[in-house]
């Protein structure tokens, strides 16, 4: 027989490559079960009764231990219990839900959020991962850019919502995550956090006070920030964090998901077609 011969019909190669397989379908099997630790089983509008998993099944409880102490524990595909604020349009299966309250509050379509931990986000060292400036002194903004506090804040529909109090830092990426405005409201001054990827910058289209035409046209012009997203009246019913100077994980979901959905929600004429 050839070297590597074990019988007359089976080699070594032939051997390892049916190992490759085995070993290959294993991983894809793992890789498919560990998938379902979150999300599953589905839900079906046919029945609350059925279970809607498929193949491979879901995987048992496991715990995971965080980085900063404390365990996660992972069980049932950690089903989502919050009530659903929304109603089919139709009563097929599958129809698509309509919000029945206010839809950038109520946590369905576009501002939709998930349950993250009430925990603030933390840096590699321990320490708190997003900060106010005012709690940051070796952070600073750049002099060569134009500085947002103090600016006034204006909505899509070009009304002014509020003032730039403070500019949040996130210490691991070092960059602006958000900008902090205080809103006036009936209740009283409240203070949002608006996400900065979200905010423009630009030159005030409208005069300064007791200011000609000619003081607007200028280049020297003073700056806004304008967010393009919502209207000026919809900084009032803003989510706001617990803690002053402290965001945590599920307070920055709720608050990315209400700006965010805003580019849907925000005007009527959004949600129609384009044609």
């Amino acid at each position: 027989m050839p070297t590597g011969a074990i019988t007359e019909y089976v080699n070594v190669a032939q051997v390892t490559l049916y190992v490759f397989w085995l070993f290959f379908f294993a991983l894809i099997f793992y890789l498919h079960r560990e998938n379902k630790r979150e999300g599953y089983p589905l839900e079906s509008d046919r029945s609350p009764y059925v279970t809607v998993q498929g193949f491979p099944r879901m995987p048992s409880a496991k715990q995971y231990r965080l980085p900063h102490g404390g365990v996660a524990d992972i069980a049932d595909g950690r089903p989502d219990r919050r009530p659903v604020h929304a109603e089919p349009v139709a009563k097929w299966p599958g129809a698509p839900l309509e919000p029945t309250g206010n839809p950038m509050l109520d946590g369905v379509g576009p501002a939709a959020w998930a349950e993250r931990a009430d925990e603030p986000d933390l840096t590699f060292e321990g320490h708190l991962k997003i900060v106010p400036l005012r709690a940051a002194p070796d952070y600073g903004l750049s002099a060569n850019d134009p500085n947002p506090i103090g600016l006034p804040v204006v909505g899509v529909d070009g009304e002014v919502a509020g003032t730039v109090r403070d500019a949040w830092v996130d210490r691991s990426e070092r960059l602006i995550r958000y900008l902090e405005v205080t809103v006036n409201t009936a209740e009283g001054a409240r203070n949002v956090l608006v996400p900065n990827m979200l905010v423009k910058l630009r030159r005030a289209r409208r005069a300064p006070a007791g200011g000609a035409l000619a003081e607007r046209l200028e280049d020297g012009r003073p700056h806004e920030v304008q967010v393009n997203s919502v209207r000026a009246e919809h900084f009032a019913q803003a989510p706001v964090t617990k803690n002053p100077d402290q965001v945590t994980l599920l307070e920055e979901d709720r608050i990315m998901a209400y700006f965010g959905s805003g580019h849907f929600y925000a005007l009527p004429s959004r949600r129609e077609p384009l044609v």
